[in-house]
Formats: C-alpha cells, sequence, structure tokens
C-alpha cells in the first residue's frame, strides 16, 4: 500500500487465537446403565436383597432353634443331673473353712473350661450313714422305727427360717450331738425341742443326738434340696415291712468333727451345676469331652492337684445327656435341612431366570457394542461393575439385618451362604451375556440330553446310597440324605421340561379342530418360548417343581408325625382317654356307668389290672405275670381302634362245663412258649388259683402299653364266677373324642375311694411331696391321649423343625410366584404386541386375559401335578432312611410313607397362588401396555 512521506498507517493488532473447548471424556459405564434403567435396577436390588436375606437367615434360625432345644432338653433333667458332683473322704482336722477353700478352687478351675451357675451351688459333709431314732413314743408305720439323716450345709441360715429353740453349736465331749430338725417333722414323728434321741451303737459305744431347734424350709421347691434327703418334712422310705418315716436333721460348722464321729465316718460333697442357658449345640462335642475329662482324665488329675485331695471323685450324667441331645440333634437335622435346601433350589433358579430376562432385554445393546469394536472381556467386566453396583450394597443390607435380627454367636455358615448367593447374583448376567457375546456354534442336541441323563444317574446313585446306608453314621447332617430330594425334583422336573411340549402341543392341536381361537393360541404359544422355538425355558418349570416337591415332602412329614405321635400317645394312654388308680383305690360301678355316657365316647370299658399274679409251669416253676380282667367286646374295640393286641371278642365268650372249667384267655407271646397241652394255672397274690385255656396269642394288650413281663386277658364274666376277687376294677379305658376335664371332674364327683389307715397315710404323705394334679389325690391318674400327644409335641426341637418346614414352604412358593411372573414379563413385549394386533382384529379384554391364562396354565399344571407326583415318589424312596422319633418325641419305628392329602393341599394351594398372580399381574399391566403397543404401533 502507497502513502505520502511522513504519513503512518495504522497497522490492524492480530485477533488472540480463541481458547480450545475443554474436551469432554465418556460418562461412566456404570452410573449411567443404572440410570438409564432405574426401575430394573431396583428390582434387582430388592431381589438380591431378599435372597441374601433369605439365606443369611436361614443358618442362623437353625441355629438358635438347636441351642434352644439343646438347653431346654438340659435344664428339663434337673440341677442334679445337670451338675458335676464332687465328693472325698473327710478330715477331722478340716474346718469348715477348708470346705469353703475346696469350693473356691473347684470353682474356679471348672469355670475356666464349663459355664457354671452359681443357682444351686451346694456343698457340705454328710454323715456316712444315717442312723435310726430308737426313741419310745415316735412314730412307726411298721416295726421299723424312724431314720433320721445329718448334714452339714455351707449357708443353711438363708435357707431356712428357725421357728422354734436355738442354732446348733459344737458338743462337749461325750455328750449328745446338737441338730435342728424341721417342724413338720418333728409333728409326723413326735419329737420334741429337747430331746436326746437314741440313735443305737457302735463300736464307739451309744450314739445320740439331741433336738436343740426347729426350722421351716424358706422354699420347699428350691432346686438346692435335690439330693440332701428329706429337710422339709418327714418322708415314708421303703416298702412293706420295712417301711418307715426318714428325715434330715443339720449341724452348724462347728459340729462337723462330731458329725463324722456320729455317722461312722462322712462324705465332703460339693455340687457344681452346669448353666444351662450358656450352652451351644455347635459346641456341644467339645463339651462333652471336657466334663469326660473332668471325670476321668487330666481334668480330674488337675482337680486332685488344685485342691490338694487326691482322694477326690467327680461324678456326672452330663455325658449320657449330652449323648442323648447330639442324638436328637443328628436325627431331626437332616428333615430340618431339607426345607432351606428347596428354597435354595429354587432360589438359584428365579435369580438365573432374572438373568436371562435382564440377557433378553439387552441382547441388542450388548451385540451392537460388540459390532463397535467392544471387546467380550471389556463389556463383561463392564456388566460384573453393574452387577456388583447394584447386588453389593442389597446383600450387605440384608445380611447385616439377618446378623442384627437373628443373634447367635456362630456366623460364618450365614455369611458362607449371603456369599454364594450375592455371588450368583452378581455373576448370573454376565455369565448369560458371555453366552450370548460368544461366536455363534452349531447347536448339538445330544448334549442336553447326555447331561439329563447325568443328572438322572446321580440322583438314582444318590437315592441308592441313602437307601442302602441310611443316614451317615455320627454325621449331624448327612448332605447327601438333604440333597436327595432336590435332586429328585431336579430330575423330575428335566423330565417335566421334556414332556411338557409335547404335550400341550398334542392339547394344542386338539383344541385348533375345534371353533374358538383362544384355547388354541394360548396352548399353542405355551408349547413354545418368547422366540417361537419348540423348547420352552425349562427354568420356571425347575422352580414350580422344586418348590412343589420340597413342600409336600415335608407336609408329608410333618403329617406322618403328627399321626405316629397320636398313635404313641394312645399307646401310652391306653386308648384316647383312661384313668388309673392306686393299690388301695378302686372304681366305683357308678362312675364307669357314668364316664362310658360321656360325650365322644364311642367304647368304654372298666378293667381288673394285677401285677402281682404268677403263672404255674408244668413242673411247678413260676412265672411272674400281669392278670388283665376286661369285659370282651369293649375290650376288643378298644384294641381294634388303635392296633393293640387286636381279638376277636367271641375268643374270649365263657366255656361250657361249670365253675370248675378253664376260662379262655389270650397270653402274651412270650408266656405262650411256656404254655402245654393241659390247662393253664395262674394264681393271683390272695392265693387265689384260675384255670385258663388258650384263646388266641397277642404281642401288647391296651390295658398295658409296655408291660415288661408277661401277662393274660381273661374275660370278666367266666373269671369273678370262679375268683370273686376279681371283679374289681382299677382302671378304665375309652376310644373317642373324649374330654380329659369332664373324666377329671367326674372322678372327683364320683370316682374316689376314701383311704384308710396304712393307704391313707401312704396318700398324705405324697400329697405334701406335691405328687396330686388336677385336683386330684396321689396315684389317681387321667390321661388323655390328645395331651400326651401335646407334651410329646412341646420340645422346641420338634418345634423349630416344623416351623422351618412352613418357613420353607412359604419361602418357595413365593420364589416359584416370582419365576412366574419372571416369565411374564420376560415374554411381555411379544405377547403384547400379539394382544395389540388381536384387539384390532375385535379381540375383547375378557378374551385377552384368558389367552394369557391359557398361555400361562398349562406349565402351572404341569408343574404342579408333575411336582406332586415327584414329592410322593420322593417319601416312598426316601422314607425308610428317616428316623422320625426325634420329632415324635418318643422312640417308634414307622417310617415314611406316601400320603396323598398331605401332598395335595400344598401343591393345590402353590398352584393357585401362582394363577391368581399371574391374573393380577395380567390385570394391573396387561391393560395398560396393549394400549400403548396400540398408540405407538407396530414398531417390529
Amino acid at each position: 500500500m502507497t502513502t505520502k512521506a511522513g504519513t503512518t498507517v495504522p497497522t490492524p493488532s492480530p485477533e488472540p487465537e480463541p481458547e480450545p473447548a475443554p474436551a469432554h471424556g465418556p460418562a461412566p459405564w456404570v452410573r449411567t446403565r443404572l440410570r438409564a434403567t432405574p426401575l430394573a435396577t431396583l428390582l434387582m436390588a430388592a431381589l438380591a436383597f431378599v435372597t441374601v436375606f433369605m439365606a443369611a437367615a436361614f443358618p442362623r434360625v437353625v441355629d438358635r432353634s438347636a441351642d434352644s432345644a439343646l438347653r431346654d432338653f438340659v435344664h428339663q433333667k434337673g440341677v442334679n443331673a445337670t451338675s458335676l458332683q464332687a465328693t472325698s473322704e473327710p478330715n477331722l482336722s478340716d474346718p469348715a473353712s477348708a470346705l469353703d477353700d475346696v469350693q473356691q478352687k473347684l470353682t474356679a478351675e471348672i469355670g475356666r473350661n464349663l459355664p457354671l451357675t452359681e443357682t444351686s451351688q451346694l456343698y457340705g459333709s454328710r454323715a456316712k450313714s444315717p442312723r435310726k431314732m430308737f426313741n419310745e413314743g415316735y412314730a412307726r408305720v411298721s416295726d421299723h422305727p424312724p431314720v433320721l439323716g445329718l448334714l452339714y450345709l455351707h449357708g443353711l441360715k438363708e435357707l431356712v427360717t428357725l421357728t422354734d429353740g436355738v442354732w446348733p453349736g459344737p458338743a462337749a465331749e461325750g455328750a449328745p450331738l446338737p441338730m435342728i430338725i424341721s417342724q413338720k417333722a418333728a409333728e409326723t414323728i413326735g419329737v420334741k425341742l429337747g430331746d436326746v434321741v437314741d440313735n443305737g451303737s457302735d463300736l464307739t459305744g451309744r450314739t445320740r443326738s439331741t433336738v436343740v431347734g426347729f426350722y421351716r424350709v424358706n422354699n420347699p421347691t428350691d432346686p438346692t434340696w435335690d439330693d440332701v434327703g428329706c429337710p422339709a418334712r418327714a418322708c415314708l422310705e421303703g416298702q412293706g415291712a420295712e417301711l418307715h418315716w426318714a428325715t434330715t436333721g443339720f449341724v452348724t460348722d462347728s459340729g462337723l468333727h462330731q458329725l463324722i464321729l456320729w455317722g461312722n465316718g462322712g462324705v465332703n460333697f460339693w455340687r457344681l451345676p452346669v448353666d444351662s442357658a450358656a450352652l451351644r449345640a455347635d459346641q456341644l462335642a467339645e463339651t462333652r469331652a471336657t466334663v469326660g475329662s473332668f471325670l476321668v482324665g487330666r481334668g480330674a488329675t488337675t482337680l486332685a492337684d488344685v485342691t490338694k485331695r487326691p482322694d477326690l471323685h467327680v461324678t456326672s450324667l452330663l455325658p449320657d445327656i449330652f449323648t442323648r441331645a447330639t442324638a436328637r440333634y443328628d436325627a431331626a437335622a437332616p428333615l430340618a435341612a431339607i426345607g432351606p435346601a428347596g428354597v435354595a433350589g429354587v432360589a438359584v433358579v428365579v435369580l438365573c431366570l432374572a438373568a436371562a430376562l435382564t440377557a433378553d432385554r439387552r441382547t441388542a445393546e450388548l451385540r451392537l457394542l460388540q459390532a463397535r469394536g467392544g471387546s467380550r472381556g471389556g463389556i463383561l467386566l463392564r456388566l460384573l461393575g453393574e452387577g456388583a453396583a447394584t447386588v453389593l450394597p442389597s446383600a450387605l443390607l440384608g445380611t447385616a439385618l439377618a446378623l442384627v435380627l437373628l443373634p447367635t454367636p456362630r456366623w460364618g455358615n450365614a455369611l458362607l451362604t449371603a456369599l454364594a448367593v450375592a455371588l450368583i447374583a452378581v455373576l448370573a448376567f454376565p455369565a448369560r451375556a458371555a453366552v450370548l457375546l460368544s461366536p455363534p456354534k452349531a447347536v448339538a442336541g445330544w448334549r442336553r440330553l447326555v447331561g439329563e441323563l447325568a443328572v438322572l444317574a446321580v440322583t438314582a446313585a444318590a437315592v441308592a446310597e441313602v437307601r442302602r446306608r441310611g443316614v451317615a453314621p455320627g454325621n449331624s447332617l448327612d448332605p447327601l440324605l438333604v440333597a436327595a430330594p432336590l435332586m429328585l425334583a431336579l430330575t423330575g422336573g428335566l423330565l417335566l421340561a421334556r414332556i411338557q411340549p409335547l404335550v400341550v402341543g398334542w392339547l394344542a392341536a386338539l383344541a385348533g379342530r375345534g371353533r374358538g381361537l383362544i384355547g388354541f393360541l394360548g396352548l399353542a404359544r405355551a408349547a413354545r418360548d418368547s422366540s417361537g422355538r419348540r423348547r420352552p425355558s425349562a427354568l420356571p418349570l425347575l422352580a414350580l417343581v422344586i418348590a412343589v416337591t420340597t413342600t409336600g415332602f415335608g407336609a408329608t412329614v410333618l403329617d406322618t408325625v403328627d399321626s405316629v405321635r397320636l398313635r404313641a400317645a394312645r399307646i401310652t394312654t391306653g386308648g384316647d382317654a383312661s384313668v388309673s388308680l392306686p393299690v388301695y383305690a378302686t372304681l366305683p360301678e357308678a362312675f364307669t356307668t357314668a364316664a362310658a355316657e360321656l360325650p365322644g365316647v364311642r367304647a368304654a370299658t372298666g378293667v381288673w389290672v394285677e401285677p402281682g399274679a404268677s403263672f404255674i409251669g408244668t413242673g411247678g416253676d413260676r412265672t411272674a405275670a400281669i392278670l388283665v380282667v376286661a369285659e370282651p367286646k369293649a375290650y376288643a374295640e378298644i384294641a381294634r381302634t388303635f392296633g393293640v393286641g387286636e381279638f376277636d371278642p367271641a375268643a374270649l365268650a365263657g366255656t361250657p362245663g361249670g365253675p370248675d372249667s378253664p376260662v379262655p384267655a389270650l397270653f402274651s407271646s412270650g408266656l405262650s412258649k411256656q404254655l402245654t397241652d393241659g390247662p393253664a394255672r395262674l394264681r393271683t397274690p390272695n392265693g387265689g388259683e384260675l384255670r385258663a385255656t388258650v384263646a388266641g396269642i397277642v404281642t401288647g394288650t391296651p390295658a398295658l402299653p409296655d408291660p415288661g413281663k408277661p401277662f393274660m386277658v381273661v374275660p370278666v364274666g367266666p373269671a369273678s364266677e370262679r375268683l370273686p376277687e376279681l371283679k374289681r376294677t382299677n382302671k378304665w379305658l375309652s376310644v373317642g373324642d373324649v374330654d380329659a376335664g369332664q373324666v377329671r371332674n367326674l372322678l372327683l364327683d364320683q370316682g374316689l375311694t376314701t383311704a384308710t389307715g396304712l393307704a391313707k397315710l401312704i396318700r398324705d404323705e405324697a400329697v405334701a411331696a406335691g405328687k396330686g394334679a388336677y385336683g386330684l389325690p396321689p396315684g389317681y391318674t387321667v390321661r388323655s391321649s390328645h395331651e400326651v400327644a401335646a407334651t410329646l409335641a412341646a420340645d422346641p426341637l420338634q418345634r423349630s423343625a416344623e416351623r422351618l418346614f412352613w418357613y420353607s414352604g412359604a419361602a418357595g412358593a413365593g420364589f416359584a410366584l416370582l419365576a412366574v411372573l419372571l416369565t411374564l414379563v420376560r415374554a411381555a413385549p411379544e405377547r403384547t404386541a400379539l394382544l395389540a394386533r388381536l384387539r384390532t382384529m375385535g379381540l375383547r379384554p375378557r378374551q385377552g386375559l384368558a389367552l394369557i391364562i391359557a398361555e400361562t396354565l398349562p406349565q402351572t399344571l404341569v408343574a404342579a401335578v408333575g411336582g406332586g407326583l415327584v414329592a410322593l415318589a420322593a417319601v416312598g424312596l426316601l422314607g425308610p432312611a428317616f428316623d422320625l422319633s426325634a420329632l415324635v418325641g418318643a422312640n417308634v419305628g414307622d417310617a415314611l410313607a406316601p400320603v396323598l392329602l398331605p401332598v395335595l393341599l400344598p401343591t393345590a394351594g402353590l398352584a393357585l397362588v401362582v394363577c391368581l398372580g399371574v391374573v393380577l399381574e395380567t390385570a394391573v399391566s396387561g391393560r395398560r401396555q396393549i394400549a400403548t403397543e396400540l398408540r405407538a404401533g407396530d414398531q417390529r
């Protein structure tokens, strides 16, 4: 550019370059995907939460139930049976403080290894030999004088209250030993305050004691008094001519030296009760070994060394109690674990179904990512991150909630099961995606067949092994026995998955010949999966079959246990209701007549049971036997009702020939071996003799549930004609829906016999001991089969196993319903499009609902029927391997047998719940989805 000289042309300054825009990195994958599908993420988190919570909760429920059952079982045995009893020879130079020192050392040493309770701890010293009380005027029930036992008991003043006199002190040389006895015992025996009791003589001379005070026991029912004689009153001891009064007196610590001399020696004792509330089922073997060590072993040597008493001897019944508790737990553990195992199987199927649903929904997305260069491993890692972000927080929350709501010292099994379920929930979708992203391969149909045959072979081998050996010895939880029902359900489900398409397709072909379209279309769709292939997914069917099988199996177990328990209770009772009397009493005829007319009584009779009879053999040999005298018709009906000692009443009809002819009789199987060709001879304790002929051989009889020795049953008419003493009644038996309360009230009104003489004395002493019940005097017992069955069923081990069965059944039904709903959701897009098209062709809403039901119902019915059949087969195949005694509460030899009704009810209930769930899901979401599809049009 040209300018004049001296002129300056301005030069424009260069514009500044704009700052580069900040680069935008890719959004985080996990966050983006979770925000894109919030509802699916929330549902998966909820499913993971519920599944993991149940996986963590079931082991803790089992642990808590086992601990509770163990503690209750041990506690019921009483303080003496659950204590360690230590004894040693006393030393004349030992003061009372020496016993205190030994107690402290024993408590410290044993307490390091066993949980001890301070309640009912007891120690002191007792006279080695009780002594008789020969004073004139003291009460006697026979020629045997009263007996006195003496003890020193630590802490006596806290347990009794002095009512008269003073506490005993030391005795002067050669003077009687001062003692105190119970006020009630003194009144019964006739002891006066200040009496010098003549206790006989021995090598050391005349032995005497003097009563310086009377006391009253503060709490006679306190377990502290167990195994210390009879301190609260005078007790009757001995039998027959040896029957006598006995009581226990006490000396104080200052009289220990004289106590040893008075009793020809003494025994120091320490009672250390084990705290049953601190026992744990998982540590039972270690606890039993520890107790055994203190009895005979290193622990016993340590106790002797610590206490410096080489003769210290420790005894306990705890090892035997722990052995029985272990046997009960081992027998019940497989039954309690079958239900949770079935729930676990259904839960795994549901998680796999949820993964399949997610994979179907995202198949296009995953294939697009792979087509745009995404590596298979990279995609799977991102999917794994999605699953971890969704499942792990829910799994942690579910596990923590189970640990907090169900506290127990054991947490290992709960964490392991929760971790296993969380891993399945996290890995199920990536595993399914890995299959989708794999290069397509030619499908080999034989692979599925080989896999199914392998499952069938494993199941058959497991069932055969379980039937061969039963429960594995020494194993509280036999995995094979627990897994066998689940494996049978799996095999049945796979078999049904093979059969269902063929059967439903055949039904669809039949429906296609008719005029209606809904049935044909629904059945045709039921025979195929959502993609139209002729093999629908087996997972929903497996979930339903497993749920139905395990629930039906558990219901059969519980029903069998109830029936067997009631039969065992009937055998124990002698019918549905029975009355037993003491030896001195007889049931009046007015009672037996009125009792037979009580509401619900179908058959009743009074019998006479003579336990002191004897059978006289051919060589004059006598065999102790029990004689039962009964009315044949009613007694035969009672025997027939519960299947014990059944016989034809005509067999006991009187034989012609007059009063000298033998009477017909039923003989026990053991006594029948001693029979000869001629009439049998039976002699009563009063010297009467009865001749009898064989009318039948029986193994048991209602009046003697557990006879223990041979017996005979004779008809009351002919027997009483020959021996009038047999026309008495000391037992009443009945069958029917009998109210035990009405029987007790009637017994109080018309059945009591006034006791006199020695019988009254025995009854009054039993009343003082608290042996009466329901207002009845001691010896009068009314039993009801329903009450006995309720008592047998009161064991916490049985209750926990039954609860676990029903919890498992409910959980399995819930998961099965969820599996069906997931299947519906999985097929919802394709089904919605079909219904929308059909709606444009005139399909009414009700017809659409009928179509969905027709599509879903075949699978539900097949699963219900097939699962019920598998449950019956499982009971028949595995029943002999189960021991029902632990659940019944008594030793029984019954085995599980297939029963239709217990399987039918839960099966029908589960099918109904699933069908209602399908209808509800369709009614709630189907109409809205179809309307949306109609507005949007067909985008496919």
